[in-house]
This record gives structure tokens, sequence and C-alpha cells, in this order.
């Protein structure tokens, strides 16, 4: 590695919030998209936010460029479509280059004006044809499934090595796979006077063969060195730094499932930030401590990553939109109380007014102070039917609910951990209440539990039904039932709260087992 290349490198600014959009403006307008419809729709949400850096999508498999070596956008299905969105996005970004637009310079160009910085973004292995196993790509027509795929079924993960849904995989070890990767994103990092790139490791996180995966994550890191190398030329020919971000799993247990060797990633600097996230949904359980400890020395940057929050649904006491906005500030204010340098956000689609009380908000801890906010216990949603299974099996690993409540020969049940990092209790702050709610499934009147929170027994629950409290609901009970506890002050101090729960009586008139479904404390403060 040249010298030069290397004193090139420095720690990326302070993002705040880190957005990435993974592509969708382009289908967002009828076409043939304009420029200027491109920036307004891609802007939007950020304008006038804590977001300081986007990441824009380059592509899933085919290049969205033109490119002597790859196919580009389109090639797949030979430019004919099977929906009109799909022909909108392909064609529109097709048309911008055929007009002689100069797209991802625009795109680059909005974001200096708005003080934005912009990085390219790769998906290092993206499988959205799930539905398609090995034998049938010799026939199979969809969008991204590229002749380089087809050509090649040995390059892929396969029936044996992976779940079933993401079999058409490549196999990362595969040295032609290293290599055509390592050319699509350095083809990527050419477009445009891009600020760096992100290698989105977790859009989809399936590289390599089940059972070795871990002693073959080199083959991961030997990518990451030459991708390392070819952003660190650019950088030396830029006189500038070209900062690389890498999206991994939220523990180092689930990066070592994977094959992501982080440790090695940082301490040879083959990134400048980390970033936490996901392969199906928000993981909420990210080892912030541990990764700042990793990254901070370093001189690499750690942020903590949120997705969608489908698997957080539930009927809960009030609409689930209004439950998100609190549940995301709380989660970003323990993130950045935990020594995370900021929040990435992926896939919140959106026009200018849709993610705007999160994304004026969540970039500091000074801005998040006296908002709202819910904590939650871990949640851990693993799918067992459909066309994904096994998509999140490397996500919120150590998650506590849902837990059926069975009965114990000690008289003691499951042990729930809530984390507050509010200072309810700090000048400046006036909390309007504070509550403890538990959603328990099949809770018959018959059944009797005893709640302790910190080792204290609570005394009787407030018992509420979603259904009794819902206008379109002509019902007043359903299966799962709420009990809630006013919290004072002194219960809900910064710091780690333990919820206990334990069941004292069931129904015998009832086979299924009592579940929690949800451990939460609700903060409201006056405005």
């Amino acid at each position: 590695m040249a010298e030069a290349a290397v004193t090139t490198r420095s720690a990326p600014p302070p993002y705040g919030i880190i957005y990435n959009w993974d592509g969708a403006p382009h289908g967002y307008s009828e076409y043939p998209q304009s420029v200027e419809q491109f920036l307004d729709k891609t802007y939007a949400p950020i304008e006038d936010t804590q977001v300081g850096a986007l990441c824009w999508c380059m592509g899933i498999h085919e290049a969205t460029w033109p490119s002597e070596k790859l196919d580009m956008v389109g090639a797949s299905v030979g430019r004919r479509y099977d929906s009109v969105r799909s022909m909108r996005h392909a064609e529109s970004i097709r048309a911008f280059f055929e007009r002689g637009d100069d797209l991802y310079g625009a795109l680059v160009a909005r974001g200096r004006e708005l003080g934005v910085q912009v990085l390219a973004s790769v998906r290092m292995n993206d499988n959205h044809f799930w539905d398609l196993r090995p034998t049938d790509l010799p026939t199979a027509t969809r969008l991204d499934l590229t002749a380089l795929r087809k050509e090649h079924p040995e390059w892929l993960l396969g029936l044996e090595q992976a779940p079933e849904w993401c079999s058409t995989s490549w196999n990362v070890a595969v040295p032609e796979v290293r290599e055509h990767i390592l050319q699509l994103v350095t083809e990527a990092c050419h477009q445009a006077e891009w600020d760096g790139v992100e290698l989105d490791w977790q859009r989809h996180a399936f590289h390599l063969p089940d059972d070795d995966a871990y002693r073959l994550r080199y083959t991961l890191t030997d990518l990451m060195r030459a991708i390392r190398d070819a952003t660190d030329r650019i950088a030396a020919e830029r006189g500038r730094p070209f900062h690389l971000a890498v999206r991994v799993a939220a523990t180092f247990e689930s990066c070592r499932r994977i094959g992501y060797d982080v440790e090695a990633w940082v301490r040879e600097r083959l990134c400048d930030i980390v970033v936490t996230g996901g392969n199906s949904g928000t993981d909420p359980g990210a080892e912030v401590e541990r990764f700042v400890e990793l990254c901070k020395p370093n001189g690499v940057s750690f942020y903590s990553g949120f997705d969608t929050d489908g698997r957080q649904q539930a009927r809960r006491l009030r609409p689930h939109r209004e439950w998100r906005v609190d549940w995301f500030r709380g989660l970003a204010h323990d993130c950045l109380d935990r020594g995370a340098d900021g929040i990435y956000v992926f896939n919140w689609h959106g026009h200018r007014d849709t993610q705007r009380p999160l994304l004026t908000t969540m970039g500091s801890r000074q801005t998040l102070r006296g908002q709202d906010k819910v904590y939650t216990s871990l949640h851990r949603s693993v799918s067992r039917t459909g066309t994904r299974v096994d998509a999140e099996r490397d996500d919120r690993i150590c998650g506590e609910i849902p837990v059926d409540l069975h009965r114990t020969l000690t008289d003691a049940g499951p042990t729930f951990h809530v984390t507050v990092s509010d200072d309810v209790t700090a000048g400046g702050v006036d909390l309007k209440g504070a509550e403890l709610q538990i959603e328990i499934a099949h809770l018959s009147t018959r059944h009797e539990v005893k709640v302790a929170l910190d080792g204290i027994p609570l005394g009787p629950a407030h018992r509420r039904d979603a259904a009794a409290e819902d206008p379109e609901d002509p019902a007043d009970v359903s299966e799962n039932i709420w009990l809630t506890w006013p919290l004072e002050k002194s219960r809900v101090k910064r710091g780690v709260h333990e919820v206990s729960v334990q069941l004292v009586e069931r129904d015998p008139r009832l086979a299924v087992a009592l579940r929690i479904e949800q451990v939460e404390i609700c903060l409201k403060y006056h405005r």
C-alpha cells in the first residue's frame, strides 16, 4: 500500500445521523424522471434535519451507470419489465445517461449545498430473488438476476450451505466472486466525487457456507483489504480522504457467525466507520460499549443502525405510528448515551414530513432531552414460515421476549431488563409521568401473576385491553391483556431496570401457556 494513500486517511466528521437511501426515488416520478425531480425527491426527507451524511445505493447486482464490464440495470430482463414501477426505476436511470446528465455529480453537488456528505453505497450480497433456487436460475427472468449468476451456479451458496431462501446468494469464498464484487465497488466509487463508500454487508447477511463462515472469515477480510487499497488510491489521487463505512451485525457473536472479522477490519484500519444493523429489521441489541471500545482507539467512528420497526409490531394501547417515534427516540438516546458517535437509518422511505419528528431530534442527546420515550426489553422475532425462514437468525440473539410463563420449582420466573438512559431527575426536564407496561397473551381473569421492579414487588396492576380502547373495535376483550403500573421518578432512574414476572396460579381451563409479549417503560414529559 502506498504511503501517500495511507496519509490521506482521517476520521470522518461527526454526521449526527447517516441516512441510507436505497435508490427508491428513481421510481417516485413518472418516466423519464428529470434531474431536478430526482434531487427534490432524494433530499426532501433530509433537508433541514440532523442528517449529516447520505448513503446512496448504487444498484444491487447490475450497474446503475454505463459499464464496459458489468451489465447495466435493465439488461437482466432485456429491458422488458414485469411492472410499471420497475420500468420507471430502471429506464429513468438509463435515460439520465442517454441525455448526458451528470446524475451522481448532481447528487453530490446538492449534498454539498445542504452541508451533507454523500457516500456511494453498495450491497455486498443482496438477494431479492429469495423465492428462486439454484435449479430455477437457467429459465428464470428477474430484474438484477444477471447472466453471470445464471452461468455460474457453482459460485452460489446452494441449498446445502445456506438457508433455502438465500441459496442463490454469492459464496464470497469463491475468488471469482470477490473479483466481481471488487469490480462493482470500484466502478461505483468512480462515478462521482463521493465523500466515500459504504459496504453494506447486512443486505443480506449470508456470504459464506453455514458451517464454515467463521473459518472462512479471512476471505471477507481479503475483499475488504482489496477494496481499501482501491479507495486509498482514489484518496491519493484526489488529495483528500475517501471514507469507507461498513454495515455489520449488532453483536460480536453474530459477526463471528456470519464471517465478519470486525476486530481485524478496525485494527488494520480497513474502514473509517462501523455501523451496526439487523439483517431483517432493527436490532436494538447492539453491543455499543464493545464497538466503541474497539473503534475509538483506532480512530474509527461507530454508528448504531436502525432499520424498520416491523418486528416490534403489537396491538398496543395507542397507535403504532405514535409509539414508534418514542421507541426510536429511546433507542437513539440510549445508543448515544453509551458512546455511539451517531445514528444510522436504513429503509426509512418517505417524503419531507414522514420521518421529520425523528430526523430533527435523534441526532444528539441534547435535542432528545425532555422528549417522550419508550424503553423496552429486547424483542426477538424469528419467522418459521414464509419465503425468508431464518432471515432473522443472527438478529436480536439475546432477545428476552416473547417468552412463555411456566410454573417453576422455586417460585421464580423470568427476569427482563429495560435500560432507561434519561436522567428524569435532572434540572430543566419536567417528567409528566412514567409507566411500566407488560403485555401478556392468553391472560384470563383466573390467572394470577406477581411482578417486581428491581426486586421490589409491585402492587395490583391496572388491566387494560386494547380492544376496549379501540373505537373501531366492537369488542371489549381480546386475547392479550396489558398490565400497567404508574411509576414514581425514583423508580425510573437512569440505568438498567429488572422486571421479574412470576406465575402464581394458572387458569385450569386453558391448555395454552401464558406468554410475556412486551415489557416496556414509557416516559412522558410536560412540554
